[in-house]
């Protein structure tokens, strides 16, 4: 019986480890920021959102209303990725937001290039 016991608290740590592991695959997963996506946001966005994606570019003084602060921790939990994906490639008009907000329908070709946009803004979040 002893033997048993240590065969299944054996089975359950292996378990353990094997959940884990699985938790790293997905952070391995996570999209990578690709060459060309630092290009679209640095061209596309840094005029209005900033470097620093504060929404203090140097267009957005004069923007009404004004360009999304991508730092805001409570902003970042009310979108997903994909309503992020939506305005990037549709634009704010199209999804209900600031017409200020072009379109980028050129990139709707291109997933990986918007997914790492969205990974840029992700990695603002304080």
């Amino acid at each position: 019986m002893n033997g048993l016991r240590a065969l299944v608290a054996f089975a359950l740590v292996c378990a353990c480890l094997a959940a884990c592991d699985k938790d790293k695959g997905s952070a391995a997963a996570a999209p990578a920021i690709s060459e060309e996506s630092k290009q679209v946001f640095a061209q596309r966005c840094v005029a209005c959102h900033g470097e620093s994606g504060k929404g203090d570019g140097p267009g957005a003084s004069a923007m009404n209303p004004k360009p999304r602060d991508y730092t805001s921790a409570e902003w970042q939990k009310s979108v997903t990725d994909d309503d992020l994906k939506q305005v990037i490639v549709k634009g704010g008009a199209a999804v209900g937001k600031s017409s200020l907000m072009p379109p980028n329908p050129d990139l709707d070709a291109k997933p990986e290039v918007v997914a790492g946009v969205v990974a840029i803004i992700r990695n603002f979040k304080k």
